[in-house]
């Protein structure tokens, strides 16, 4: 069981340490530790909806289901929460504090669905959980995050920019649950060149998010103005 919950959990922590120390302004580790247990909980709402969605029977297309049953359901919720919980707080005052965030609730889902996958299913998948779904819901927090940031910050595009931080995740993670369904035993050839460009993607949003230092008052604060 500790095996488990060990191998379970690492890569989030390994991947939430990762972005969290990019930030040049480091987010309060309470809140972010509250994101994080809020996309944790966020995990049981949504089986029970994907559950009751699959043994009803509604549709055995592959389309469907990779894009309404999983994407439309988990992208949506961390969208709502990450709006409801993070958008308006205070400490959200800088371009790349969206993607804190966002990897936050994104990496709190996908460390609770890892742990329950692997007591499931074994600990032998654990590195490959780690590199494509735990990984993937980092990357695709990354960019949810990326948009909300621009929001934050752009006031003349917020509505868009809020749009697009569900829209393009969604598209995203359906995109990837397609690609499982579609090819069952080569999945891996067509899912490891789309792995790479989420990353290249990802880590070039990261760069400009982080660079992006709009001179809002805690800021000031710190450059003694």
């Amino acid at each position: 069981m500790f095996a488990i919950l060990s191998a379970g959990i690492a890569p989030a922590v390994a991947l939430m340490s990762f972005f969290y120390l990019k930030d040049r302004y480091s987010e309060p580790l309470p809140l972010l530790i509250r994101t994080f247990i809020i996309g944790c909980l966020l995990v049981f709402p949504i089986m029970f909806i994907q559950y009751i969605l699959t043994t009803e029977g509604f549709t055995n297309n592959y389309f469907v289901e990779s894009f309404l049953y999983i994407s439309l359901t988990e992208e949506f919720f961390k969208w709502f929460l990450f709006i409801y919980t993070i958008y308006h707080h205070s400490e959200f005052d800088a371009h790349y504090d969206g993607i804190v965030y966002a990897v936050a609730i994104s990496l709190g889902f996908a460390t609770v669905e890892n742990v329950l996958y692997l007591l499931t299913n074994g600990i032998e998948y654990a590195f490959s959980r780690a590199i494509f779904p735990v990984s993937s819901h980092a990357l695709i927090g990354v960019i949810m995050g990326y948009y909300f940031g621009k929001a934050k910050i752009n006031k003349q595009h917020k509505k868009r920019n809020i749009v697009m931080a569900f829209i393009i995740p969604f598209l995203l993670h359906g995109t990837y649950n397609y690609i499982l369904k579609i090819v069952p035993t080569n999945w891996i050839l067509f899912l490891i060149p789309f792995m790479i460009l989420l990353w290249i993607n990802g880590l070039r949003r990261v760069k400009i998010a982080s660079e992006a230092t709009p001179l809002t008052i805690f800021q000031k604060k710190k450059q003694g103005a």
